[in-house]
């Protein structure tokens, strides 16, 4: 794409902004019929014309109007309508212009409430599909902003925001829209949605004030019933004085600040729009019937403490405002009493953070695709399996440095007082009851959270490693290394969430790993070994004694072979104390891992290692993938 568009369409006032694909600057608001705020409404004229911003409010000649018409969007049918017939002037007017050109490569993206589901999204998006525009995407308005932020060079946000919780508001006309966004993402169970507050309930207020206050009130009140465009002409002028007043509040406390409204009816009536300190206190602190009983202060307050109570997980650090209400004192302090916990900053221009936000989501989007091709293109190389395979021993000895001495303690030692007992007949069944009693151990939640340290500490190398490939990709899409590090995602608090050892390493991808430590510690225990835990120790004499006849009989192998299938009486067998085959765990534990290490090098089944090697890597490829799609935002 050569140019990214960012469409806001508000319900009062929209805006366009526009970014190239090469442009290092701020996205540029373009002017719409001369103006870059654009007021939303439209008018057909008699012979078919179509009138769109500010001349659609008050032209006393046109057969149909409408304003205000998106914020009944998901209640009113007809705003379908309203909102084609708009976007079409739009569209119109960026073509006349020249800001937009037939045929070019570009695409749209245009804002929506956070609380808008995606059926609601896909059907708006075809709304502006069927008008003719361009390529278009529909994303949330809260995103938008925290795009802008993030990208601001006025704000310096700074990337590492996107690793903290965001609460964005964005104070339309007519909604209050709230949105929680943690790593970059919105958390769609804390997105509180739509409040139907927004900075039209001041114009209101202070146009109902005015027209109270007017000695023309009766005819001012007759001709906004039986003529919308001049009530909506008027609606306007309030806001547009408003806007004025509280740009530079502490001026005009003390300067008059006011405008006069000529209305051109049956006869010429004037009604004067004006603004002081107490009616601004009016219009944000006094209970309105246009709010049932209470202030705009009560209403937003109250929406800010709902929003806190819906955040299950940490409150945000930093409270973004956006929208052309954002720049008043009040608002921030408000939101700085109900978050005492959050930084509250907007924007220099918060009514067009929206749409510079969304075109930067343009630019964005298609970094993103190749950001996340080339990570595909790692992943499907043989890097990750190189490093993987490099690294295989050590996660060998790791695992079994951890594993040997509780399986010796926690399987071997009760397979041992079980043959003491009685309860296993001879010395060659040891066999097979301890490979059933060990591979029964490694599927327990024991072993399973014994092998959570050594895998991660095993992973954080392979990581290391890894970061030698991820760390270039990162730099040339200029987003922080640590979204592609393995590192940054590895604790053991919780790497059963993010990486999870029982996934990974399955205990049939041990079966070497296993049979190897098995043969060992049954041959410690019933081998050689084992005849000699049996046959010495002052509590093993007479035992001793019993051995030393066979030995003289039968011949050392032949005792031995008989001893193994002999069911020896429990009195005989219970001589050999417990703490006697305790006292040599340490000592089999060091021998275990030493004939481990020996065998590594020469038995090693390479087929098994292939395949955990295989399958080691492709979790780690999975994880990077996962990695990739969470960056959103820093791209850009």
């Amino acid at each position: 794409m050569e140019r990214y568009y960012g469409f806001d369409l508000g319900d009062a006032e929209s805006a366009i902004a526009r970014l190239g694909r090469e442009e290092r600057t701020d996205p540029v608001v373009l002017p719409i019929k001369d103006s870059r705020s654009l007021v939303t409404a439209y008018a057909r004229m008699l012979d078919g014309q179509l009138l769109i911003g500010e001349s659609a409010c008050y032209n006393t000649n046109a057969v149909e109007r409408s304003v205000r018409f998106k914020s009944r969007y998901l209640t009113d049918p007809q705003s379908e309508r309203d909102i084609k017939c708009f976007a079409s002037g739009v569209l119109s007017e960026l073509y006349l212009s020249g800001e937009l050109v037939h045929g070019e490569d570009c695409c749209f993206y245009i804002g929506c409430p956070a609380g808008w589901d995606k059926a609601a999204r896909e059907r708006y998006r075809r709304l502006f599909a069927e008008t003719g525009y361009p390529p278009t995407r529909i994303i949330s308005e809260s995103r938008a902003a925290l795009i802008a932020a993030c990208q601001s060079k006025h704000l310096q946000v700074g990337y590492d925001i996107l690793s903290k919780p965001v609460l964005v508001v964005d104070i339309g006309s007519s909604t209050t829209d709230f949105a929680y966004i943690m790593s970059g993402r919105e958390v769609e169970l804390h997105t509180a949605g739509e409040v139907f507050l927004g900075g039209g309930i001041m114009d209101q207020i202070l146009l109902e004030k005015c027209v109270r206050d007017s000695p023309d009130e009766k005819q001012i009140r007759r001709i906004f019933e039986q003529s919308p465009a001049w009530q909506s002409y008027c609606d306007f002028a309030a806001r547009k004085l408003k806007e004025k007043y509280f740009s530079d509040e502490e001026y005009w406390k003390i300067n008059d600040c006011c405008k006069t409204v000529q209305l051109l009816y049956d006869a010429p009536v004037r009604l004067t729009l004006r603004i002081d300190a107490e009616t601004a206190d009016t219009m944000l602190l006094k209970g309105t019937r246009l709010l049932g009983g209470r202030s705009f202060r009560d209403v937003f307050c109250a929406s800010l403490r709902e929003v806190r109570a819906k955040i299950q997980s940490e409150l945000p650090e930093l409270l973004f405002l956006t929208g052309g209400v954002s720049k008043l004192k009040d608002i921030r302090d408000w939101c700085a009493e109900i978050f005492p916990e959050s930084v509250v900053i907007a924007g220099a221009e918060p009514e067009f953070s929206v749409a510079r936000g969304l075109a930067w989501s343009g630019r964005i989007d298609e970094d993103l695709r190749e950001f996340r091709r080339e990570v595909a293109d790692l992943t499907e190389s043989s890097a990750v399996e190189r490093l993987v395979e490099d690294h295989i021993d050590e996660l060998y000895r790791k695992i079994v440095d951890t594993m040997v001495e509780p399986i010796l303690r926690e399987v071997a030692l009760p397979v041992f007082e079980r043959w003491r007992g009685g309860e296993i007949r001879r010395l060659s069944d040891i066999d097979g009851v301890m490979q059933h009693e060990i591979e029964l151990w490694l599927r327990s939640d024991r072993a399973q959270e014994l092998l959570i340290r050594p895998i991660t500490e095993w992973l954080k190398g392979v990581a290391y490693g890894l970061e030698e490939h991820t760390m270039p990709i990162c730099v040339r899409h200029n987003i922080p290394y640590r979204a592609l590090s393995l590192t940054s995602h590895l604790s053991l608090s919780d790497i059963d969430i993010r990486i999870n050892a029982k996934d990974m390493f399955a205990v049939e991808a041990f079966t070497w790993l296993i049979n190897t430590i098995l043969s060992v510690i049954v041959g410690l225990i019933c081998g050689g070994g084992g005849i000699a835990i049996i046959s010495s120790g002052i509590s093993g004499l007479a035992a001793g004694t019993i051995l030393s006849l066979l030995l003289l009989l039968l011949g050392k192998k032949r005792m031995q072979e008989a001893l193994m299938k002999t069911e020896l009486p429990t009195p005989i067998r219970r001589l050999i104390p417990v703490s006697h085959f305790e006292s040599r765990i340490q000592h089999m534990s060091d021998e275990v891992k030493a004939n481990f290490y020996s065998s590594l090098e020469t038995e090693k089944n390479e087929e098994i290692t292939a395949r955990m090697v295989s399958q080691i890597s492709q979790q780690i490829e999975q994880y990077l993938t996962r990695m990739a799609e969470i960056v959103e935002i820093p791209l850009g």
